[in-house]
């Protein structure tokens, strides 16, 4: 059935909700731990305990709705509210339970209940914290869908397997390294089971998670997974074989095991495929992309080299013009010859040349070597992602090939058991031609 709780105040308000005549008929079922009888007492009660602390919303209020179509006992229904009550951490504190009784839109009248605790503590005086309350409640459903064999609504599957067909890399990946807990596996199959009706539907929960519903040896009911695991319906899924077959009807009209592994396979090996094909398409993608990236760091590189080359003829052209103006004319210029400045003038002037011309180069050089440097890290760049991406196609290739071979192995096994199970003929018995032997 499913259970909805919230924290609440205004404790008379819900009282007179749930005490409305919109219902055929309203019960109160039980009111435990109050000194008052009736709903109204007790939720004032429960407000006046919770003056003595901080708390607003001193009540949880949970109402249980059961399947649409399954008729549910009040010790079904006591049996459920204990179990929440547990789950909550509401053990033992004050509580009221009403049962409803309304007739649906279909004419049939349909019982639900609601059940309200008082949250304070009165041994500490506090409220019990009710953290992640909707998962615990979801917990409790689940496990009564499951003990009653009530047919299970999708949104309280739990199940972490997944169609292999649908796997992206990383999934697929995720699950070669992943060890199947026993524990998951018996939930796997008690879902499926839970929100089945019929065979086709307990075949497509299964096809859901990768696995076929098969015809066993015997004649039996199992499962078989792409990597040809068998596993036994009964078993796993806690049901009794004539439960089994009475939902699942004849096991002759299922496949057989071999034709079941047969089909997994399939399933996986052309999801490998098609995740091959994928990464292949990724692979020319990562090589447009990276011979753009180098077509463009190619083109900026140019730009940065005429950009420099243009700043040295600018400063060449600022600082020749700078060394001619040291160079007097003249008159003056006559003195400096006859004293000798010029000559001195001229040969520093040829060093500051000499030492701008050095400076130029160097400039230049390092200007290369950075470019080197950012050519190096792409080309490194471009060859992890093709090493990358050649080492996952080559892993996906090896593992469709793996998954076939134990497919074929599986069968050859198989068809040996099955030669070595036949009886051998006997050799005919008949009278000698030359008589008994002596």
């Amino acid at each position: 059935m499913i259970l909805v709780g919230n924290q609440r105040g205004g404790g008379q308000d819900l009282a007179n909700h749930l005490m409305k005549d919109e219902n055929e008929r309203v019960t109160v079922h039980e009111v435990r731990g109050f000194v008052a009888s009736d709903l109204h007492g007790a939720f004032k009660e429960s407000y006046a305990i919770s003056r003595a602390t901080k708390c607003q919303q001193h009540l949880y209020s949970l109402s249980l709705n059961p399947p649409k179509n399954e008729q549910v006992t009040v010790t079904e229904f006591e049996h459920a509210i204990a179990c929440a009550e547990d789950r909550l951490g509401l053990t033992g504190q004050p509580r009221a339970v009403v049962f409803h009784e309304k007739i649906g839109s279909d004419g049939e009248l349909r019982r639900h209940a609601h059940a309200v605790w008082c949250r304070i503590d009165t041994d500490e005086m506090k409220a019990i914290h009710m953290s992640h309350d909707h998962h615990k409640l979801n917990d409790v459903s689940r496990d009564l869908y499951l003990k009653h064999g009530w047919t299970m609504p999708k949104g309280l599957v739990k199940s972490e397997w997944k169609d292999p067909s649908t796997y992206s890399l990383a999934e697929w990946q995720q699950a070669k390294r992943a060890q199947r807990d026993p524990r998951e596996t018996k939930m796997m199959f008690q879902d499926a089971w839970a929100v089945s009706d019929s065979r086709a539907a307990f075949q497509a929960a299964l096809k859901e998670r990768g696995l076929i519903l098969a015809r066993g040896d015997r004649r039996g009911y199992v499962a078989l997974d792409h990597q040809g695991e068998i596993y036994a319906i009964a078993k796993w899924t806690g049901q009794k074989t004539k439960d089994v077959k009475a939902r699942l009807g004849d096991a002759d009209q299922l496949p057989s095991v071999k034709e079941a592994h047969q089909q997994a396979t399939k399933i996986v090996t052309d999801r490998l495929d098609a995740l091959r094909l994928e990464q292949e398409r990724k692979s020319e993608q990562d090589r447009a992309r990276l011979a753009e990236l180098r077509q463009r760091q190619g083109k900026t590189q140019q730009d940065e080299r005429t950009k420099m080359d243009v700043l040295h003829k600018l400063r060449e052209q600022r600082e020749t013009k700078e060394r001619d103006a040291r160079v007097r004319k003249g008159f003056k210029g006559l003195i400096d010859r006859i004293t000798g400045k010029r000559r001195k003038i001229e040969a520093e002037n040829q060093k500051l040349a000499l030492k701008a011309k050095t400076r130029d180069q160097s400039e230049k050089e390092h200007l290369a070597a950075q470019h080197a440097v950012m050519r190096e890290r792409l080309e490194t760049k471009k060859q992890a992602f093709q090493e990358r991406r050649r080492a996952t196609i080559d892993e996906l290739g090896r593992d469709q090939s793996s998954l076939q071979k134990n497919a074929d192995t599986r069968h050859s096994e198989q068809q040996f058991k099955e030669r070595r199970s036949r009886p051998s003929p006997r050799p005919k018995r008949g009278r000698a031609r030359d008589g008994p032997s002596l």
